[in-house]
């Protein structure tokens, strides 16, 4: 077995898409009973069913899918089911690691949460952005972060996310983000558009803290069984209160500089339980090439992820960063 810890990695808004962990919740027992037992949460929470919305036949993985109150408990729901997936299958996580939204999911498989809250939270959330946010997005951009002193980018969008060297995200109202994207294409810089309706981790959003806050006043929390690492603190927290869940999308998500952080204490097993596979994408471009980690996806929009469940589970010990992986996070890339 493999001797380094495990990092389960959860991913926020942004890495969805229709159909997602539909091969597992068609033939895994698991998976499958944990989506079900949290949609009929959901279902009392919000009135809609998130698991017929996800799995309609008639929705395509390409079809746009950003309607946040239900991208947000989706998300939520996947990967807290696939979390349980492996601990059940006897992959247990030593850490979690949650960005933006998927801090949630981390903080109810840490035990800092109960899911049934965490999820209400998440719904929660999601309602007081409907109910108080004007549109907004936000937009990945292939290229350094240094970037975004230009004028073109700084002046409307603020800097959401830093998760490469060659790798960062702008959240912005709509007008401001359709005028960088066409100075982006003018000067040729690789960008994609995120499949969300507010610019999460900017001033844009902040209409609606106080009313999530004054709706979470009730949620308890507790210490965790497992260490809760947060990328915007870049540490392991020790406690959260409701206060942590709209830090977490409000502020910007240091995703590089946590896992640089986490390479300085030695090698480590991560394993990517968002549905894109896309944190794994970030460290496979992020991580220094001497590094002894591991880094491992099981969900993605390309499929297989019965085989790649299987293949993370068979392995007998640590295994190379897979260099040649060929990443989601620039499908769909404009120029």
């Amino acid at each position: 077995m493999s001797t380094s810890p495990t990092i389960f990695m959860f991913s926020g808004q942004g890495s969805q898409y229709f159909q997602m962990g539909r091969e597992l919740f068609n033939q895994n027992n698991t998976f499958r009973q944990w989506m079900l037992r949290q949609d009929e949460i959901a279902r009392r929470s919000c009135g809609l069913s998130v698991v017929e919305a996800l799995y309609s036949d008639g929705r395509g993985k390409g079809d746009p899918f950003d309607r946040t109150l239900l991208t947000h408990p989706a998300i939520f729901m996947v990967e807290y089911s696939l979390a349980q997936t492996l601990i059940q299958a006897g992959i247990r996580p030593d850490m979690v690691l949650g960005v933006s939204l998927g801090s949630f999911a981390a903080a109810a498989v840490a035990g800092v949460i109960g899911v049934e809250d965490a999820l209400a939270v998440v719904i929660r959330q999601a309602i007081a952005f409907e109910e108080n946010c004007g549109p907004g997005g936000m937009t990945a951009i292939l290229a350094s972060p240094t970037l975004f002193a230009q004028d073109f980018l700084s002046a409307g969008s603020e800097l959401a996310a830093v998760n490469f060297s060659s790798h960062f995200v702008i959240s912005a109202r709509q007008r401001e983000l359709g005028e960088i994207e066409a100075v982006l294409r003018r000067r040729d810089v690789s960008y994609q558009r995120l499949p969300v309706s507010f610019p999460f981790h900017s001033q844009w959003i902040e209409k609606a803290e106080a009313p999530f806050l004054s709706s979470t006043r009730s949620i308890q929390c507790k210490g965790g069984q497992l260490p809760l690492i947060c990328c915007d603190q870049m540490a392991t927290v020790s406690g959260v209160s409701a206060d942590y869940f709209w830090n977490v999308v409000r502020r910007p998500i240091r995703f590089r500089e946590t896992t640089a952080r986490l390479e300085q204490e030695g090698a480590h097993r991560y394993i990517d339980v968002g549905p894109a596979g896309t944190l794994a994408t970030f460290l496979k471009y992020g991580l220094p090439a001497t590094t002894s980690s591991t880094v491992h996806a099981i969900l993605t929009p390309f499929g297989f992820d019965q085989k790649n469940l299987a293949a993370l589970m068979a392995l007998p010990s640590d295994q190379p960063v897979a260099r040649e992986f060929k990443p989601f996070v620039q499908a769909g890339y404009r120029r």
